[in-house]
């Protein structure tokens, strides 16, 4: 039997055991519970109770290990290389989570290419091309061409999708203001009022307001929720900043790409300390599930990888492997054990749909994806292994679409969590590992 049957042997008996484990575990805790409440002296004997405990806690281990074995991450690592940066050879690299087996994934209709960007509830991936104002669609399991996601851009770096679902995508030349489109390539709007020269990296602090930095203007600005502009928030010690990322302190953390370090700011914009050093050309960054940070080195054309608290480990991607030049884009993405759940929902534009959240396990954040094919009032809340609901993460009516949210564990215990989805008369669940 080849790798691949036996793979899918061994998950759907993974999926058995686990559901075993999942329901006799939530099972005993509400006989448990129910127990404890009654006014019985055997059950409430503190013998008894105590027993009850180390039993909970034995399953509670026993799924934890099983769930660990089921959900174990199958890493992959993609470099977008701008090789000459205006001039080829450009590609799109793919690496295993240990940074080795590197292969060609995408070698067609790049033009310079600046970011990658997986829509796996679509099954595409997306690349932003500066020299021909295109955003390039590919299967995101072969990399071959589809067709064009958006064009007429002027020179588009990087993309990220908001919390509105919708997806922004920066320019670089022209009148620099961040655009916005639909999933599915709809123009909507000019989001920002502004301008930003050379914009190559953007992100979201926790209130909302949208930061994009400039690589010619050695600054980082600040707008509102609406897109207005409140000026300048970082306008000193960058020198071509490019990645920018919001820690879960609240410090703005800066890619440098003309110095030599990835540079801490807090929340007012003021200097704290450089985070990351020994960089040079430093573009592309993405995080694993445990915390530690992948940053490409242009200087080196390498990938170097440091823990959550800023130390260099090592070069994950060595110097030149797979012919790569100038990394400017680090994705790292779980490999095609996903396609087992778009087996199951083989879902369209007219199907209500929640995937899978990714990571999973995760610590402390993982994204949600789901989908409604008409206009409905949609639940989605969060539950723990006594049903209790932890969080409710939307409660509104939606349009028909994709949606993508975030979810935060910061303040939950390591353990089996259940997110629950109502739309209309669509109901589904999914089970969810927080590990830390």
């Amino acid at each position: 039997m080849g790798k691949i049957y036996l793979h899918r042997i061994w998950w759907m008996w993974s999926v058995f055991f686990f559901d075993w484990g999942f329901l006799g575990w939530f099972s005993f805790a509400q006989t448990y519970e129910n127990d404890t409440d009654q006014n019985n002296p055997v059950v409430n004997n503190r013998h008894y109770q105590a027993k009850m405990k180390k039993l909970l806690l034995l399953l509670i281990l026993l799924t934890l290990v099983i769930s660990s074995k089921i959900f174990s991450q199958n890493l992959e690592i993609y470099i977008s290389d701008a090789g000459n940066f205006s001039n080829p050879p450009w590609q799109i690299l793919k690496f295993d989570e240990n940074g080795e087996n590197p292969e060609v994934f995408i070698n067609d209709q790049l033009a310079w290419p600046q970011d990658i960007l997986f829509l796996d509830n679509q099954q595409v991936v997306l690349i932003s091309n500066l020299n021909t104002g295109r955003i390039t669609k590919h299967n995101s399991t072969t990399g071959t061409y589809i067709d064009d996601f958006a064009t007429g851009i002027n020179g588009p770096t990087r993309m990220k999708i908001g919390s509105d679902s919708l997806l922004y995508i920066l320019q670089w030349s022209g009148n620099g203001k961040v655009l916005r489109y639909q999933l599915d390539g709809t123009f909507v709007d000019e989001f920002t009022r502004l301008g930003v020269p050379q914009s190559i990296g953007l992100d979201w602090d926790s209130d909302g307001n949208l930061y994009v930095s400039s690589y010619t203007g050695d600054h980082v600005r600040k707008f509102n929720t609406n897109g207005n502009d409140l000026g300048l928030f970082v306008n000193s010690n960058l020198v071509g900043p490019t990645n920018i990322w919001f820690d879960d302190g609240g410090d703005l953390l800066i890619s440098d790409y003309n110095g030599t370090a990835v540079k801490r700011f807090d929340s007012n914009g003021n200097y704290i300390n450089d985070f990351l050093t020994g960089l040079s050309n430093s573009e592309g960054v993405d995080f694993f599930p445990n915390g530690n940070i992948l940053i490409g080195n242009g200087a080196t054309s390498s990938v170097k990888l440091f823990d959550s608290s800023g130390n260099y480990i090592e070069d994950l991607i060595s110097s030149g492997a797979g012919n790569l030049l100038t990394p400017n884009a680090v994705v790292i993405r779980e490999n095609g054990v996903v396609s087992v759940s778009e087996e199951e929902n083989n879902f369209d534009d007219h199907s209500f749909v929640l995937e899978q959240n990714y990571p999973n396990p995760f610590n402390p954040n993982t994204k949600i994806i789901y989908s409604v094919p008409e206009e409905v009032q949609v639940k989605i809340s969060v539950y723990n292994i006594l049903g209790k609901e932890v969080a409710l993460l939307v409660n509104e009516k939606k349009t028909p679409g994709f949606y993508e949210l975030n979810f935060g564990g910061e303040k939950l215990p390591s353990g089996v969590y259940i997110y629950h989805i109502q739309a209309g008369n669509f109901f589904s669940s999914k089970k969810m590992i927080l590990l830390k």
